[in-house]
């Protein structure tokens, strides 16, 4: 893992990296950089949830399109899906991060891969340094073996991976590896921005 070098690169793709430290730094950094009764939307992510980003957002200062609350009927919920693209922010968590400056996702529906492509005003994606890998094929075997299998553990899902410990490429109704992304790159450098945190956040 050469974080300098990836760094480097993503700049080349005109996309910027902000390093920080630790979820304490990331908390300052997001209450710094997203005013007040901001409309804020979020993709699935174990890392904001682990580093306290869900609760921040929940704290009454920004206009959170909140997708887990569990009140939501399935037509909210939709809705919510359909308002993030046209909010402030939004934030999420990565599948891979290559050497060479992409940024790669798998998604179930589409909800959380299509705001980090087009809407959001801003788009602020957070990855553990775990997740850097050499090249695109290391990327998706990434997704496959890891982020994939514990994600379907995660959200109760009886796919296959779950078994195996790996993706078969199965057929299920149920999969949650329905689309792939790769980001390489982005008109507006301020757009997308990834922060990086130095240690090991999520899958």
């Amino acid at each position: 893992m050469n974080i300098d070098k990836t760094i480097k690169n993503f700049k080349r793709n005109n996309i910027t990296v902000t390093l920080l430290d630790n979820p304490e730094e990331l908390v300052d950094f997001i209450k710094k950089n997203i005013p007040v009764d901001s409309t804020v939307g979020v993709g699935d992510s174990v890392t904001l949830e682990s580093t306290g980003i869900y609760d921040l957002l929940r704290s009454g200062n920004y206009c959170f399109l909140d997708k887990y609350n569990k009140k939501l009927t399935k037509d909210e919920k939709r809705n919510i899906y359909i308002n993030n693209f046209n909010a402030d922010f939004f934030l999420s968590g990565v599948n891979a991060i290559s050497e060479n400056g992409c940024i790669f996702n798998i998604d179930g529906n589409g909800s959380r891969v299509a705001p980090m492509l087009y809407g959001p005003r801003k788009v602020y994606l957070i990855s553990g340094i775990n997740k850097i890998v050499e090249d695109e094929s290391a990327a998706l075997e990434r997704m496959r073996k890891i982020a994939a299998p514990l994600d379907n553990r995660r959200c109760g899902k009886e796919n296959p991976c779950v078994k195996v410990g790996h993706c078969v490429d199965c057929k299920s109704k149920n999969k949650i590896c329905n689309y792939f992304t790769k980001i390489q790159g982005q008109f507006d450098a301020e757009r997308i921005e990834l922060i990086l945190l130095n240690g090991e956040y999520g899958y």
